[in-house]
């Protein structure tokens, strides 16, 4: 049990002086200082342009090059010390993208084939962009390393108690349920963050609706118990959330806007 309750407090005194505070919503979150977020960024986006077909459409790089740059001038020093890096993968079934630590992009070609126009790109790109600089996937191993610690302790002070697999069964479930929570909150904060910084690089944050309404058409309602279930809150609720926000961010396009 000692040895338990030492990591355990190892584990607290880290979470304390691992503060972090997130651009744009001024939320502290807690993150351990357990490993290098940009050094392993760099590593995984190497491993993947490695393993991966890139694509050489000249007309696919150009427009998220053009889109990409202009985001990542909007972010500035919300990640200090990017080396920006754009890569347009080859997979036309592939309706995604992603943003790594460190300022590594990839869009996949089947998310370009959705994505109407450079406003609705840069939503998608402004939206992966804010996961990094809003650290949530550090967030989440600290969630996970906290989760861990938390069933140690629980197993080993109920371990001679009469109903022991019954508390270590219901806290598994209330940790994914939190867990999953945590994340579509995550999620959420990515929309919130993502319009900030298409509008601030002078993209209509308007355009997220539309490309959530395409990425939502079709799909048959889940139901709440999926949605529960979900690492993503409902399309629904998503685009009702942007909706609301767009009052709020539609200043900031026309300051920034470029007469083109």
């Amino acid at each position: 049990m000692k040895h338990i309750l030492l990591l355990a407090g190892i584990v607290c005194g880290l979470a304390l002086s691992g503060c972090y505070t997130v651009p744009e919503t001024g939320r502290t979150a807690v993150i351990l200082p357990l490993f290098d977020d940009v050094q392993q960024g760099a590593q995984a986006f190497s491993e993947l342009k490695a393993s991966e077909k890139i694509s050489t459409d000249p007309a696919d790089n150009a427009q998220v090059q053009r889109v990409g740059q202009r985001i990542a001038t909007a972010v500035g020093n919300r990640m200090p010390g990017a080396q920006w890096e754009f890569v347009v993968f080859d997979a036309p079934k592939t309706v995604n993208a992603f943003a790594l630590p460190g300022g590594k992009v990839g869009v996949y070609t089947g998310l370009l084939r959705l994505a109407g126009n450079d406003d609705e790109l840069a939503f998608v790109i402004g939206h992966e962009i804010a996961h990094v600089t809003s650290r949530h996937g550090a967030q989440r191993v600290t969630a996970q390393v906290g989760v861990a610690v938390g069933a140690a302790v629980l197993a080993e002070s109920t371990k001679d108690k009469k109903n022991s697999e019954l508390y270590q069964l219901a806290y598994g479930l209330g940790s994914t349920g939190g867990t999953l929570a945590y994340s579509r909150f995550h999620e959420s904060e990515a929309d919130f963050i993502g319009l900030r910084y298409s509008a601030y690089a002078g993209y209509d944050p308007r355009a997220a609706i539309s490309f959530w309404k395409k990425m939502s058409a079709g799909k048959a309602d889940s139901g709440w118990l999926m949605t529960l279930l979900s690492t993503h809150p409902a399309d629904a609720q998503r685009i009702a959330a942007m909706e609301k926000e767009l009052p709020n961010v539609l200043p900031i396009y026309e300051a920034n806007r470029r007469k083109e």
